[in-house]
């Protein structure tokens, strides 16, 4: 990707699904990597158990990697946001996944006010499996200290 100075919600999607596609820890570190040095941060997390029970998993995951890597507060407004972008990207595979073992991961990328999580999984009982994708995207304003650590990152950036 080049590097650009304003991003659209696309953009953040595309960076939430790339990151949630990696196969190995070092390839997510490396996306990860990519993403921080164009402004935009990212994180990953794994999960899997059958569907049904693992949608509440799924959810915490999302939002606690969120926070804890710092692309969100720890407030609701910032937890509510993450939830709601993951349960988006639910709801676009349910269908597929209900009353199936499910397995993948969870890609969240954040710039600015556009946040998006990425769920990308197997579906399937022994070896026969699916495979699917969902995405959601929830705006979401900076917080303060969002904002201040975004405005050092960019000087930063700027002095050589």
């Amino acid at each position: 990707m080049v590097e650009k100075k304003s991003f659209k919600s696309i953009d953040i999607g595309r960076a939430a699904l790339r990151i949630a596609l990696t196969a190995t820890r070092a390839e997510e570190q490396n996306v990860k990597e990519l993403l921080g040095s164009q402004g935009i941060r990212a994180t990953a997390v794994d999960f899997g158990g059958d569907f049904i029970n693992s949608i509440g998993k799924i959810m915490e995951r999302a939002t606690v990697a969120a926070w804890r890597q710092g692309l969100v507060g720890r407030d609701h407004l910032s937890e509510g946001a993450v939830a709601g972008a993951t349960h988006s990207a639910l709801e676009q595979v349910k269908n597929k996944a209900l009353g199936f073992n499910v397995g993948g991961k969870i890609g969240i990328a954040r710039h600015g006010e556009h946040l998006c999580v990425a769920i990308f999984m197997g579906v399937g009982v022994l070896n026969l499996n699916e495979l699917c994708v969902g995405l959601g995207h929830r705006a979401l304003p900076l917080s303060a200290e969002l904002k201040a650590e975004a405005d050092s990152d960019s000087e930063s950036k700027e002095k050589p």
